[in-house]
């Protein structure tokens, strides 16, 4: 007899732009959808106003509870994505697993980022306690970057049995096909070196402003590198201002919102991948980079897996040195990489989805 299908609504940003957990979700949707199961994304991403896309849209707080009911009641288990940095992310999630209570289903829970976010874990927001207490008690399973993370999560009286630390990269991540590239991009790889591929979102997370010093003083000695910044460009304008400022706008190139297969494309031509954010944890696209040999040079977060090149967040002289001295050893450091271990992450989460 043929096994029912899971019917599962993830509540999530969701690519575009393509980043964090959307590519993770995109990944999971896609291969459960492979196995004849029914996923619906409800979107309160960046993007969640665009239409005839594989998701359903978000077009405000009422329209939000409408939809988590409508589909709860089709027998969908929620499957909410969220992490300690955003307040407003708090109380959709309070909304949709209410809701869960309410047509007595308990949902999935999937908390991202590292094992430091904004406000988690207690000491960093103590009067949110209760809601974590109440978001973690609620869930049938509670799905987790790493052990750091976990421990953290059990610190509200959560048990641990119910807790299930799961990588976020898998070997779906590497699944691509070479992509011709914009030919002025095509140009820069054929006519620069080094050329650095940075992704960027325009948050103060990231210390962009550090960046564009540090790269700044790094194309003043060396004039043929290029800059190749990856990601959606809303909210670049003081950036691309400060890049002029600097007098290297002209050595910068803002590629965009890639699909995957351009971005891991890209990933492959470049010296060398430059991560900036602190509290992003692992980072699958560290680990798509190390896998494609590229160098990956990041601010050292305690959470970086080994073969990346780190310099301490906020030293800009440490960046800028960093850097240097991975362009001058980069055929030694590539010699010397090993691709990181890639599991099938993915269907372990799915047959945890399909057991809650």
């Amino acid at each position: 007899m043929k096994e029912k299908p899971t019917k599962v609504l993830h509540i999530t940003s969701y690519p575009p732009p393509r980043a964090g957990w959307g590519m993770r979700v995109y990944f999971l949707k896609k291969e459960m959808e492979k196995n004849g199961d029914i996923c619906e994304v409800l979107n309160i991403g960046k993007g969640r106003f665009l239409t005839d896309r594989d998701f359903v849209p978000v077009l405000g707080s009422l329209d939000y509870v409408k939809k988590v009911f409508r589909f709860r009641l089709k027998g969908y288990l929620i499957h909410h994505h969220l992490n300690g940095d955003s307040p407003k992310g708090f109380v959709l999630t309070l909304l949709s697993l209410t809701i869960s209570l309410l047509t007595l289903r308990r949902p999935v829970i999937t908390f991202h980022a590292g094992p430091v976010q904004l406000y988690f874990p207690k000491h960093k927001g103590p009067k949110l306690t209760p809601v974590y207490k109440y978001i973690f008690t609620v869930a049938k399973y509670i799905v987790c970057n790493n052990e750091a993370v976990k421990k953290n999560i059990m610190s509200y009286g959560i048990p641990g049995e119910k807790i299930f630390p799961i990588q976020a990269f898998s070997r779906q991540y590497m699944e691509y096909e070479e992509q011709k590239l914009d030919p002025e991009l095509e140009r820069i790889f054929e006519r620069h070196f080094p050329v650095i591929a940075c992704y960027a979102a325009y948050r103060p997370e990231f210390f962009l402003e550090d960046m564009v010093v540090a790269f700044a003083r790094f194309h003043r000695k060396n004039p043929d590198s290029r800059l190749v910044m990856l990601g959606q460009t809303l909210g670049s304008e003081a950036i691309k201002e400060q890049m002029e400022q600097e007098g290297i706008l002209d050595a910068v190139f803002f590629a965009g919102d890639l699909d995957h297969d351009e971005f891991l494309t890209l990933l492959s031509k470049a010296t060398l991948y430059l991560r900036t954010p602190f509290k992003d944890g692992v980072s699958s696209s560290v680990l798509e980079s190390l896998t494609l040999n590229t160098p990956v040079v990041a601010c050292e977060n305690g959470s970086r897996p080994e073969g990346v090149i780190t310099y301490e967040n906020r030293n800009i002289d440490d960046m800028v040195n960093t850097l240097q001295d991975t362009v001058d050893r980069i055929d030694e450091i590539k010699a010397a990489l090993n691709p990181p271990p890639i599991p099938d992450t993915v269907s372990v989460e799915i047959d945890l989805i399909r057991k809650a």
